[in-house]
């Protein structure tokens, strides 16, 4: 199944053939739902959008549209089988379709990729020839349609700016010169189309037709907007006119609108665009990758390691948001430290040492890269003491934090971690170091089962998160209240598990946007099983859940929840040891669960081995998002089977 809404609606079945939406309502309630991508949609929002004066059965023809569309869409699925695309959830509905299905969101998607690694402008490309007119071109102009119309079309805009300049940066971009005219022609108010225009023509040997194109941009923003044009145009003018060669290659600095910078300006800014989260936290990481290479091609030993030690941003959590760029780091600084040799100067090896351990996340680092980061974390935080810097000290304490989970069971030591990172924070008036102060102790409050604890570190993270402006604060926030709900939800008189499925689902929207993969990926479908576990249900089986990581050792128990015992023991079977990280004690409480269910004797014994000193702790609560319960709960299921310990 594939929904297109950059045109005209319309949807296709897998093997090409067309899908008959029916009427125009039908495919306003199935725009609607695409629209909401995966959210649910509350009946009275969609019969608003369908009419401006509802009639009175509105409810009764919406619910009409809906099962008409249910037929369309799973023309095969038996009557007395609940539907699989479109859901009935709440007091709404919903669309659960892959994003890969649905032309705006891969159109989304691949843009978000293209921001962050020029090798996807290829895909670019290909997304961009999806668009066949105006996104959703046969619906009336109601307020939510012109909002997504307009939304859409921005970011269509930018995409065809992004994909010429990524091409014009590696000098393959001599053949968008008609396309850039074309774009410049429709959207002359657009500063940055006429730059890359000028640039495509300056590569194709048109020298005059560039300096020409400059100038009428100058005149246009004179004329139209009262405005000079801004320093790129300028910069790129005075390049033309002195016989520069054209501009190739990637730049080295931060490349935002009429700045170019050094690595140690860049640096900076990209340290500060970190903590705003989503497109800049990833345009952040991105561009101190290219300041840290671009100081250590200075062959100025100082230099780097002040770049890539500058970078003090907190880190919460223990799997890397771009594994390879955080390799790449960790390279750096360990060359550096090398250069620098053990008599170097001691603050600037405390933050390669620092580097070292924050950027190697346990989740994705070998056995050999974990002792070697737990070692610099070690060195990293006695060099801090010494030095008596507070700000040093946090940094340093934040790569403790992040190399404390090389076993299970340890929340009461990284609480003591937070509190110290807090009482630093706090006297010395280091406001994002505080906040990573709640953020631990939050967590570690959270895996040990004190609610009430944990959700006064969540107060105070949030209020002084609206005095440092970090939205990324509201976000980890708002998924710790579903993980309390979720926990709630089995209590006499608490909330549902439905209630508690919802509270998650709107917590994974809000990830979804915030820029952090590593966090991001396979945490909803883990959280629906740990709420299931919670209340005895069987694993979810929807097949569009995105398990990511953590397929290896959920699949046992989805196997088992479709009945298919020996594919579910080959799976367990194949699953390895869990990785290190925030979800340790869940993973292997998955691994129990699935163990004692098929009747695997020693990987139940394994498995109660692993949890035994996390025993007072609760099963992937010390993430403070999500929960399967107690530990003691699975220790003592694996061990009734095991035998003793």
């Amino acid at each position: 199944m594939r929904i297109d809404v950059l045109g005209a609606v319309r949807a296709g079945h897998d093997d090409g053939s067309p899908v008959d939406l029916g009427g125009p309502r039908h495919r306003e309630v199935l725009a609607r739902l695409v629209a909401a991508e995966g959210r649910m949609v509350t009946t009275d929002a969609l019969v608003a959008g369908l009419w401006t004066d509802p009639p009175t059965r509105a409810v009764g023809a919406l619910r009409t549209f809906v099962a008409a569309l249910r037929r369309a869409l799973e023309p095969d699925r038996p009557p007395r089988d609940p539907p699989r695309v479109l859901l009935t959830e709440g007091p709404g509905y919903l669309l659960r379709l892959s994003r890969e299905d649905v032309d705006a969101h891969r159109f989304e998607d691949t843009l978000a990729r293209a921001r962050r690694d020029p090798g996807a402008v290829a895909d670019l490309g290909t997304a961009l020839a999806d668009w066949r007119g105006p996104a959703y071109a046969d619906l009336p102009d109601s307020a939510w349609v012109g909002r997504e119309r307009t939304r859409l079309e921005e970011l269509r805009l930018e995409a065809v700016e992004l994909r010429a300049r990524l091409l014009l940066d590696t000098g393959d971009g001599a053949a968008l010169v008609a396309d850039l005219g074309a774009h410049v022609a429709e959207h002359p108010w657009r500063e940055p189309a006429w730059g890359l225009l000028a640039r495509a023509l300056h590569l194709a040997g048109r020298q005059a037709d560039a300096l020409a194109t400059l100038r009428r941009a100058r005149t246009m923003l004179v004329d139209r907007l009262g405005l000079d044009p801004g320093a790129d145009l300028q910069r790129l003018e005075t390049e033309i006119l002195n016989g520069a060669a054209p501009l190739e290659g990637a730049r080295t600095g931060w490349t935002g609108p009429a700045v170019r910078l050094g690595p140690r300006t860049t640096v900076d800014l990209a340290r500060t665009l970190a903590l705003a989260g989503g497109d800049a936290l990833v345009r952040s990481r991105r561009d101190r990758l290219a300041a840290v290479e671009a100081a250590e091609r200075t062959g100025d030993l100082t230099l780097t390691a002040r770049i890539i030690g500058a970078y003090d941003v907190p880190a919460v959590w223990s799997r890397a948001d771009d594994p390879e760029q955080s390799r790449a780091v960790v390279a750096a600084a360990e060359r550096t430290l090398a250069g620098l040799g053990p008599d170097g100067p001691a603050d600037l090896r405390a933050r390669l040492l620092a580097t070292v351990a924050v950027e190697s996340r346990s989740a994705h680092a070998s056995e050999d890269e974990l002792t070697r980061a737990r070692l610099a974390a070690r060195q990293a935080e006695s060099l801090a003491r010494d030095l008596n810097d507070p700000a040093l000290l946090a940094f340093a304490l934040d790569g403790v934090f992040l190399q404390s989970f090389h076993r299970p069971g340890l929340a009461a030591v990284r609480d003591g971690i937070g509190a110290e990172i807090l009482g630093l924070g706090t006297r010395h008036e280091l406001p994002n170091s505080a906040v990573l102060g709640l953020l631990v102790r939050l967590q570690s409050a959270s895996a040990l089962g004190d609610l009430d604890a944990a959700a006064s570190h969540a107060e105070a993270a949030e209020r002084l998160a609206a005095t440092t402006e970090a939205p990324l604060v509201l976000v980890l926030t708002q998924w710790f209240r579903a993980r309390v709900t979720a926990a709630r939800s089995t209590e006499p008189g608490g909330p549902t598990a439905a209630t508690a499925a919802a509270h998650y689902r709107a917590a994974e929207e809000a990830l979804r946007t915030a820029g952090m993969p590593g966090l991001h990926r396979g945490l909803f479908p883990l959280a629906l099983l740990g709420l299931r576990l919670l209340h005895d249900r069987p694993a979810p089986t929807d097949p569009h859940l995105d398990w990511g990581p953590y397929r290896p050792w959920a699949r046992p128990l989805v196997l088992l929840a479709h009945d298919r015992v020996e594919e579910a023991r080959a799976a367990l079977a194949s699953a390895p040891a869990p990785p290190r990280d925030h979800l340790q004690e869940a993973l292997w409480c998955l691994t129990a669960r699935a163990a004692v269910r098929l009747g695997e004797r020693g990987t139940a014994a394994r498995a109660a081995t692993a949890l035994h000193d996390a025993r007072a702790e609760h099963a992937g609560a010390a993430s403070g998002m999500l929960t399967l319960g107690p530990v003691a709960r699975y220790l003592a299921e694996a061990r009734a089977y095991a035998g003793p310990r």
